[in-house]
């Protein structure tokens, strides 16, 4: 049974949804006024790797990730940028499912924009103000924080600290709150803004409510598990409990799950706009394969930081190339006269199950990636080895095979043979030449022949069935 750590309680839980054999998962998405940085793409890829697993298990998912696009940062940027905020959004939407496609991101199942639902936001906010949850103060609605008894609850806040807090800060919006801890549903419009009608005047939706009403109209009042980055636990996870199950009486999520933050630098600092220390995704993939990156983030324990630097990228791609040259050999082999069956098999093939079981007792463990990732290097090492003695069979390499392609793709990763039966017969002439020059004892041209196929990019593997190659960058 799967195990995952609930924000909520602070325990790690059987997960048991709410029906059996599916899951229903909300995923904070992106406010789309710039192109998103690594951190961003964290979120993004652990839950994409969750969801993966979950498929893998047999589950069938229902993953919902929003699109804010209407914000005060999106206005900004299209006062920058000379467009309206709908073209700002429209712009990078478009760049976000560029740089998911790149990092092998699966689409959602959904991807609400909040544009999209500003009828339900506009009900949802009236219905608060009836039950007594939410009131109307200038033109905007506040939601009275207070009133919900359980406030606090996931973050570990407690009131008379916010009360502190808020009490501290000054200005006209504070000014129009029965109450400084209160929190803004909807906000009337400024000069020069977008907008839309509303009973309570005009204006546009806060952030927090926009989770909460797409969320429950798309998977229903209470949903198994939603996520995002360990930022959103407070308040905008906090508020999004608040206001959900004062206007629908019910739990809003069994289980929160967060994600930890990329940091860079010696001092391990959070990665953030707000900072100036981002890397954007869309720069990264001009000079980083997206497999690397996709490789980097999703082979780290969601919970747990990840360092991001120059170093950890080549890790990440020396790792990976270990992996695709261990698919690769044995993908070579099957392109040989071999045995289709042997005595060994049974054996070989017992081998296979236990690694896959390795890998499903690691990720059962709140999706413990790093852990996961140890068994597959544990049957990378065992496939190489076994590639290289003469019992070799046709049924082991495919299992192998297509048992490494299943546990790998839990991580986002495509394995695909880079090179089967070559088809540059440039290349497979200077090898027989070389092979020859072998088998005659001519070393110096052996050896001539090697360099000279290392300077094009090509390196030569020799193997108990034959010489392969590859291309050094692959």
């Amino acid at each position: 049974m799967i195990q995952l750590y609930n924000t909520l309680t602070r325990t790690k839980e059987p997960f048991i949804p709410l029906v059996s054999g599916q899951v229903s998962i909300y995923v904070c998405g992106p406010t789309v006024y710039n192109y998103i940085h690594i951190g961003n793409a964290r979120s993004a890829i652990a839950f994409d790797t969750i969801r993966r697993y979950f498929e893998y298990r047999g589950f069938a998912v229902n993953y919902v990730s929003n699109f804010t696009d209407v914000d005060d940062k999106i206005i900004h940027a299209g006062q920058t940028l000379g467009l309206t905020p709908g073209e700002v959004a429209e712009k990078f939407i478009a760049a976000f499912k560029e740089d998911a496609a790149a990092l092998n991101i699966q689409p959602a199942t959904t991807n609400p924009q909040v544009t999209e639902f500003i009828p339900q936001i506009i009900a949802f906010i009236q219905d608060l103000i009836e039950k007594g949850f939410a009131y109307e103060s200038f033109g905007d609605v506040y939601f009275r924080t207070r009133k919900f008894k359980n406030y606090g609850q996931l973050s570990g806040k407690k009131i008379d600290e916010l009360e502190i807090g808020a009490s501290q800060r000054t200005g006209q919006e504070q000014e129009r709150k029965e109450d400084p801890i209160d929190f803004a549903l909807w906000k009337a419009v400024k000069p020069g803004e977008i907008f839309w009608e509303a009973p309570f005047g005009p204006g546009r939706p806060g952030w927090h409510i926009e989770c909460s009403v797409m969320a429950t109209q798309l998977l229903g009042p209470t949903i198994d598990i939603h996520g995002g980055g360990q930022d959103l636990e407070f308040p905008h996870h906090e508020n999004e409990i608040a206001q959900s199950e004062s206007e629908t009486g019910q739990k809003f999520a069994n289980y929160w799950m967060h994600n930890a933050f990329v940091t860079v630098g010696s001092d391990d600092e959070k990665m953030s706009k707000s900072l100036g220390n981002f890397v954007t995704v869309h720069d990264l993939l001009h000079t980083v394969d997206g497999q690397v990156v996709r490789f980097l983030m999703a082979t780290t324990q969601y919970r747990r930081p990840i360092r991001f630097s120059k170093e950890s990228l080549a890790e990440a791609k020396n790792n990976l190339t270990k992996i695709q040259t261990a698919f690769d050999n044995a993908s070579f082999l099957l392109t040989k006269d071999i045995a289709e069956t042997n005595n060994l098999d049974g054996e070989n093939l017992l081998s296979i199950d236990q690694f896959e079981k390795q890998f499903q007792v690691a990720m059962d463990d709140d999706f413990n990636a790093a852990n996961g990732l140890t068994a597959v290097y544990d049957f990378v090492r065992w496939l190489n080895s076994y590639s290289e003695t003469e019992e070799i069979s046709r049924l082991v390499l495919n299992e192998s095979l297509t048992s490494l392609t299943k546990i790998v793709s839990v991580f986002g990763l495509d394995l695909a043979p880079t090179q089967t039966e070559s088809l540059d017969h440039e290349i497979d002439d200077l090898i027989e030449q070389r092979n020859a020059a072998r088998d005659a004892k001519d070393f110096a041209k052996s050896d001539a022949i090697r360099d000279q196929l290392k300077a094009q990019g090509i390196v030569l593997e020799d193997t108990p069935q034959g010489t392969r190659w590859r291309k050094i960058n692959e």
